[in-house]
């Protein structure tokens, strides 16, 4: 019977598991029979079929084609279109050109402040085929739109159409368009929708310069059906220095905005598998729901002054998608908290249900599988980029196998986890290893208060916690009952924390493994009762032979092949001035490729005095000297027109 309570809990486990994934992201509907007012994934995909052909990057003869089609559609639904040609300077990304930006128009009934739905058309120079970065933006706007139109219905608010050029030399079609189009001022709030990835859930990023509690309030009023967001998320693009043309509209023009992008798949990001066959459909779904339901309520509100004086907590919760709360009741939610949990430990001891020796003893297990966990991910990581040096490649740091290491290494931290415990097996109540999980916790939450309050609903888990010791001091049931049930009040924390351990390897890379081991034992130490055996630990077992087969099927598949391209890179770096030419690159392991370029003496590191470095901030690894090949270097102009107006009295 215990053993099936074992079973049980973790059958809900992985339901709840499932369940806040699947809450994520859209399943795809094999239904083609559409309405003609809803949006139609088929017409979507056709557009991307067109416009992700080749690779498209400013300046390309495929580029024009890619533009024109993208005017043709949308003079297809009967509005006129502008092609803004505008040169730009982008002072923070070093870089300029003559941008040619996309614009059209629908009016609305008012003369209130305009909504923007925004994204770019051209790809990363210069492989990329550009279907999700940001085709799949572009074929969400031409497919949304068309259905938004096929209403007969007219907005309230204008909407303006902005599909920017030159977005990945630097924003520049961004910024040609804030700097100079009348429009600007019109604006109120941005729709901007991004790629990162070619798969994966769209994640809501919202931009101000102010706070969140207004634009929150609307975006839930929107009803989007699979909002995938989190103040913590929010909390920390804040302080990053943050790069989509919304960034432009907010630093420049004071413009608040909603980012709608993916982030799974990484590694196709920027290459040439960012093809039409390699995005995921149901992706494209998800950005097709907030598409919809946001420009449904955004045209329709009033978009004067989105600005708030006050920021919530937001995250994914059952059932009701997004909790939200303000910033406010962090710090009494936590000393709320930290007095139950003193007023629990008085009546625990005193019922005898809590003994103080074996409280503390509990700390020891809690605190060395956070340190073990943590430290043999991060170790580890280190030592399969020395066993596959070919990872070192890819720049980002998500490998092909990504999803593979991130699922062999929940095993092994859980093996580590019920090896750890299984030496506390013998204890006379359970209950005691509780404590320490709920201290730690509430030391997080403390610091949380005072620094990064977008993660105050670190508390929810706390709370669940809470529950499952009260009821472990107040109320005597079975083990296998008291199992069920506390697994069943650990519902929220398993909702809420299970993505989170998959976002973040996947947004930063395998680097950062070892924050989701953490993430792992902080969990598992709030659900102790869950998984606790005072005899057989048959879930130590499975979670060994689990992460032996995972590493495995990871290894089997550490190698690059058609399908998963190892990524190369050369540059071609000219002074002028001193008429020298270098060839250099970013690998670390040569291949065929490019030992075409660096045969015979080259030299490791980055070349003197042009300090080039990638868009994750490394260096040359090799560089070699070359012919100076005499590239006609380019030359702005700047030019300043000054008006003289003369008063006359």
């Amino acid at each position: 019977m215990k053993k099936f309570s074992t079973i049980v809990s973790i059958i809900i486990i992985l339901g709840i598991i499932y369940w806040s994934f699947s809450d994520l992201k859209p399943s795809l509907n094999t239904d083609k029979n559409v309405s003609k007012t809803a949006f139609s994934i088929e017409n979507a995909l056709f557009h991307l079929k067109n416009i992700s052909k080749e690779a498209h990057y400013t300046g390309a003869k495929e580029h024009k084609k890619v533009q024109n089609y993208i005017v043709k559609e949308l003079k297809k639904m009967g509005l006129e279109v502008e092609i803004q040609t505008q040169t730009a300077i982008n002072k923070k990304w070093l870089a300029a050109t003559t941008a040619e930006n996309i614009i059209a128009k629908i009016k609305g009934t008012t003369t209130g402040k305009a909504l923007m739905l925004l994204t770019h058309y051209d790809s990363n120079p210069h492989s990329s085929l550009g279907a999700s970065d940001a085709g799949s933006g572009v074929v969400t706007i031409l497919e949304g739109i068309r259905a938004f139109l096929a209403k007969n219905q007219t907005p309230k608010n204008d909407i303006i159409i902005l599909i920017t050029d030159a977005e990945e030399l630097g924003l520049l079609g961004a910024q040609a368009f804030v700097d100079t189009h009348t429009l600007t001022k019109d604006v109120g709030l941005i729709l901007n929708f991004e790629a990162r990835g070619s798969g994966g859930p769209s994640y809501v990023l919202m931009e101000t310069n102010g706070k969140n509690s207004n634009l929150l309030s609307e975006f839930i009023a929107a009803k989007p059906n699979f909002p995938a967001a989190n103040s913590l998320m929010y909390s920390i693009y804040k302080k990053l220095p943050n790069d989509t043309d919304l960034t432009v509209f907010r630093e420049d023009a004071n413009i608040n905005g909603f980012n709608f992008a993916f982030i799974g798949d990484h590694f196709d990001y920027h290459t040439a598998q960012d093809s039409y066959e390699r995005l995921d459909r149901e992706t494209l779904l998800h950005q097709a729901d907030y598409f919809t339901t946001t420009l449904n309520h955004f045209s329709n509100c009033n978009l004067e002054n989105l600005n708030s004086d006050e920021d919530f907590v937001y995250v994914n919760f059952p059932f009701i998608k997004l909790l939200s709360y303000p910033f406010s009741w962090v710090t009494p939610m936590l000393i709320a908290c930290v007095i139950v949990f003193l007023l629990l430990l008085f009546f625990g001891i005193s019922l005898n249900k809590i003994a103080v020796k074996n409280t503390l003893r509990g700390f020891i297990p809690f605190l060395v599988a956070l340190i073990l966990c943590g430290g043999i991910s991060f170790s580890l990581w280190k030592l399969l980029l020395v066993i596959h040096p070919q990872y070192n490649d890819i720049l980002h740091g998500f490998t092909y196998n990504g999803y593979t290491y991130i699922t062999a290494f929940v095993f092994l931290n859980l093996w580590i986890l019920f090896t750890i415990y299984k030496r506390t097996s013998k204890v006379e109540k359970p209950v005691n290893l509780l404590i320490a999980p709920i201290f730690f916790w509430l030391i997080i939450n403390f610091i949380i208060s005072i620094y990064l309050k977008g993660a105050g609903f670190f508390i929810i888990p706390v709370i669940s916690a809470l529950l499952i010791l009260a009821v472990s001091i107040f109320m005597d049931l079975e083990e296998k009952t008291k199992r069920i049930l506390c697994t069943i009040l650990s519902i929220p924390t398993i909702y809420i924390f299970a993505p989170l351990v998959k976002m973040f390897p996947v947004g930063l890379g395998l680097k950062i493994l070892f924050v989701s081991a953490l993430f792992i034992v902080l969990v598992f130490g709030l659900m102790i009762l869950s998984f606790h055996q005072k005899k057989s630990f048959w879930t130590q077992k499975w979670s060994a032979i689990l992460a032996i087969i995972f590493f495995g099927i990871a290894t089997y598949n550490s190698d690059f092949s058609i399908e998963n391209k190892k990524p190369n890179s050369i540059v071609y770096i000219q002074n002028s001035d001193d008429k020298t030419a270098y060839f250099g690159t970013y690998n670390t392991t040569l291949d065929s490729y490019t030992e075409q370029f660096f045969n015979g003496d080259f030299t490791k590191g980055s070349i003197q005095n042009a300090e080039t470095k990638s868009k994750y901030n490394t260096r040359f690894t090799y560089h070699k000297k070359t012919a100076f090949k005499n590239i006609a270097s380019s030359e702005i102009i700047t030019e300043m027109i000054l008006s003289l107006v003369k008063n006359t009295l």
